[in-house]
């Protein structure tokens, strides 16, 4: 219920390295809390009240500590006269005191052993004076030196939608399921008011909604790092008027690229009258905003201009499947909307393939004379009809057709309809809605099922040119190898988290991917049916092998089975290499077996990082199978390695006469294998303090001019790795 354990660390003597981990210990507080002090609670429903209020709907699953010396009980809770006078130390601490008390109670807080606090409390930066912003640089100070960290002053708190959990006087909160976006926003009155409000109106869940005001100590690039940790979270948005540190959020960035979860922003300061506005209410500096602009192009972060954009970019972001094709369908039961939708759509850029014969056919016999069978398709009345599904089934048919847009506002039956296509193809839905928002038919499903609703076509428009563009990036990005390397550390902390050293063969793959190596299609499945499932999917002849954390050595395990060519072997397969794997290792781990696309031709090599306690990351690169196993054919260097060095190490090889073509065999990519070195080397300077070990055995060095596969690889981690 409380989400991902953080590590505890101790609070005395804090160090600059430890500050980054504790602002995301504190920050988990904050958003998990089990026990929470509210520090000027009052019966009066102004700020105080109305939050004690709030807490107190909680108290079945939260600890809720009234503080005001002024009462002996409020609501009916027992109230204390600071909170020294409680027997522990709370989780969070809620401030809500007059803008001269707020540094004595922190460091009360601080005292106590309070891991976080929310400052509600204005008077500080915002006021313009230089009085108050000394006393805000102060409070900062304090925060971070001591280790109470906060999010404000001047704001109006956070929620933890996964859970429920409202921490904030504000009367408006989103009733329903929780969704996948996290939003940070500066402003408490702009998250709590048009974001809500606008997010409630199209069903956009939220995972967390999180205000941080001045930003005293946290600022938007701390609480959108915890984010990116978040599985439960696929998008950040973010309204923000300026950055404290603009170093911060461009790490952040990077990371987000790396990760491939996108970032969707308001900034303000596009003119000089914004960029005075914001120094006016945040004292934030707002930058170069030509600057800000090249680094969000640079690191893939979509840069909005308002509050519709920002949510309706990141609905269909996080919603959206990952989708080839950027052809779009659009149909509605009516020929001036779809006319409109179509024009926004060509605006942006965006294609609507014309249908096939058979497309046209079938939906001209469903129209029987009326209407258009044509992209946009004008369906009139079908729209809620029970043909309602042949018509977007053949729309959804159509090889050039990625997206299907429905402009139109039908009822429950229409909309479980769209829904069911959704759920059964590989085609992405989104609704352009043209009715009442009170409408009580049709609109709460497709909110309830995660439908991407927009309520202008140019609103849409800009989503999906949005989204596309954002997804042709990352690939680009992925597939030339241009993806920075700067946060291949960060890529080991949540298993450094969990206290792990070794890594399954399927987790150091993927470890590997997200580092710019390619290697093969593979699925882990747990039972024998899902393995036949997933060798059809990936294409006969699979190989097979146990995933286990426990098991380093697999083939002497028994848990390796090759060139399984059809469903029945699989399943055999699959009982096989469990049943030996248990036998070998009886307490070993078993996550399950990994079904490999088996990849045949090219030429297998050794590349390996160990640590020298003098010389550092040290490089290996050698010759597969007998060659390393026998003659010790590997060349070694320091590391980082050029590339003209990596080229030299595969020269140094007495196989390298194998990668240049012999006896008939075509020339391997020896500059793929030149290219996956140097990325290597890279990142092991990058990981060094959490990587212990790496071997890539084999990588596969294919045909010149298509790349090299990792087929096997082995990482472990050092035992006590320093977050960075």
């Amino acid at each position: 219920m409380y989400g991902r354990a953080i590590p505890q660390l101790s609070r005395a003597f804090l160090t600059m390295n430890d500050l980054a981990d504790y602002s995301q210990t504190s920050i988990h507080a904050m958003l998990h809390p089990r026990s929470i002090a509210l520090i000027g609670a009052t019966p009066r429903m102004h700020y105080g009240g109305k939050f004690l209020k709030r807490l107190l709907a909680y108290r079945d699953r939260v600890e809720v500590y009234p503080i005001n010396p002024k009462y002996n009980e409020i609501m009916d809770q027992p109230c204390q006269p600071s909170i020294t006078s409680l027997a522990q130390a709370p989780d969070l601490a809620v401030i809500i005191v007059p803008w001269h008390a707020v540094l004595q109670t922190m460091q009360e807080c601080s005292e106590k052993g309070v891991k976080a606090g929310i400052v509600i409390s204005a008077g500080f930066s915002e006021r313009g004076t230089d009085e108050r912003r000394g006393l805000q640089k102060e409070i900062g100070r304090f925060a971070r030196a001591s280790g109470f960290r906060i999010t404000g002053p001047n704001c109006l708190g956070l929620a933890n939608i996964h859970d429920d959990l409202w921490l904030t006087s504000s009367s408006r909160v989103l009733t329903g399921s929780a969704g996948p976006i996290g939003l940070i926003c500066q402003s408490g009155a702009t998250l709590f008011g048009p974001l809500l409000a606008r997010a409630a109106d199209n069903g956009i869940g939220l995972s967390y909604a999180i205000s941080t005001g001045n930003e005293a100590d946290l600022e938007f690039a701390d609480f959108a790092r915890y984010l990116l940790d978040d599985p439960g979270t696929k998008v950040i948005a973010g309204f923000i008027e300026g950055f404290k540190d603009a170093n911060k959020f461009v790490q952040v960035a990077k990371l987000a690229a790396e990760r491939g979860k996108p970032l969707v922003i308001i900034k303000i300061g596009r003119s000089e009258q914004g960029a005075r506005a914001a120094g006016s209410h945040t004292a934030a500096l707002t930058g170069s905003d030509a600057l800000y602009d090249a680094v969000c192009k640079q690191y893939g972060v979509i840069r909005v201009t308002n509050y519709d954009e920002l949510l309706d970019i990141s609905q269909v972001l996080a919603h959206f499947k990952l989708q080839r094709r950027d052809g779009v369908a659009v149909v509605s039961h009516s020929g001036g909307v779809s006319s409109l939708t179509a024009d926004m759509l060509g605006n942006d850029g965006i294609t609507l393939p014309a249908l096939s014969p058979n497309a046209e056919s079938t939906i001209n016999a469903i129209l029987n004379g009326f209407g258009a069978a044509s992209n946009p398709a004008d369906i009139t009345g079908k729209a809620n009809s029970e043909e309602f599904p042949a018509i977007i089934g053949a729309l959804a048919d159509e090889e050039e057709i990625g997206t299907l847009v429905v402009a139109s506002a039908g009822g429950d039956r229409h909309a479980e309809q769209l829904i069911a296509l959704r759920d059964t193809t590989d085609k992405n839905v989104a609704y352009l809605w043209t009715g009442s928002r009170a409408q009580e038919t049709g609109l709460p499903k497709l909110k309830a099922a995660g439908i991407p609703i927009m309520s202008n076509p140019d609103g849409l428009a800009k989503a999906l040119r949005a989204a596309f563009d954002y997804h042709a990036w990352r690939e680009q990005r992925v597939a030339s190898q241009a993806a920075s390397k700067s946060s291949a550390s960060e890529c080991l902390d949540p298993f450094v988290r969990q206290g792990r050293t070794t890594l399954t063969e399927s987790e150091g793959k993927q470890l590997l991917r997200e580092w710019g190596i390619a290697s093969p299609r593979e699925r882990l499945v747990s039972s024998a049916s899902e393995a036949a499932a997933a060798a059809q999917e990936i294409g006969f002849p699979v190989v097979m092998k146990i995933d286990s954390p426990d098991i380093q050595h697999k083939t002497e395990a028994g848990g390796v089975k090759l060139d399984v060519r059809d469903a029945q072997s699989s399943q055999s397969a699959f009982d096989e290499i469990t049943s030996s794997a248990m036998r070998y290792a009886p307490d070993a781990r078993i996550n399950g077996v990994v079904v490999q696309e088996m990849v045949s031709g090219g030429v297998e090599m050794i590349v390996g990082i160990t640590y020298d306690a003098q010389l550092g990351a040290t490089l290996l690169v050698g010759s597969g199978g007998v060659m390393v196993e026998v003659f010790k054919d590997v060349a070694l260097r320091q590391c980082p390695v050029s590339r003209h060095e990596a080229m030299r190490m595969i020269d140094d090889l007495k196989g390298s006469v194998l990668l240049r073509g012999f006896r008939g065999s075509p020339p391997a990519d020896t500059d793929a294998l030149a290219d996956a070195l140097v990325e290597i080397s890279q990142v092991a300077m990058q990981c060094n303090g959490k990587l212990a070990e790496m071997d890539i055995n084999p990588l596969l060095v294919l045909p010149a001019g298509e790349g090299v596969r990792a087929l096997d690889a082995l990482i472990t981690l050092c035992s006590a790795g320093n977050l960075i």
